[in-house]
């Protein structure tokens, strides 16, 4: 499967901004599917990820501020980032597995499938 994220952008504290990762190849519906993000010097992180259950698993850091959700029909998964901060600056990039144990999915080397990721630059 092919992953293509966009929405990025620079935004300032407070705003809100929606990315997308429009899927080709394969239908989505039995993926997991993930969203990490990596700043400057830093490893790849976990952010969020929803089962084909439809189950929503989020990091610490953005519970409350941060959603995602799939849309079956438009192959497409999306990441809502509300309230961001500066601390929020990275590249995001969207990942899929279609056999991912619940004990991984905060895994980012579980991940089979990678978009290409977008930059979300958020200032104070």
């Amino acid at each position: 499967v092919q992953l293509q994220a966009s929405g990025g952008g620079l935004v300032q504290a407070g705003d809100s901004l929606r990315l997308s990762c429009a899927a080709s190849g394969r239908t989505l519906s039995r993926y997991t599917l993930g969203w990490f993000r990596q700043a400057p010097g830093k490893d790849r992180e976990f952010v969020a990820a929803i089962r084909y259950s439809g189950h929503t698993y989020y990091a610490d850091s953005v519970k409350g501020r941060f959603a995602i959700s799939r849309d079956s029909a438009k192959n497409t998964v999306y990441l809502q980032m509300n309230s961001l901060k500066p601390e929020d600056t990275a590249i995001y990039y969207c990942a899929a597995d279609s056999s991912l144990i619940l004990s991984s999915i905060r895994l980012h080397e579980q991940y089979s499938n990678w978009g290409q990721g977008t930059l979300v630059t958020v200032s104070s």
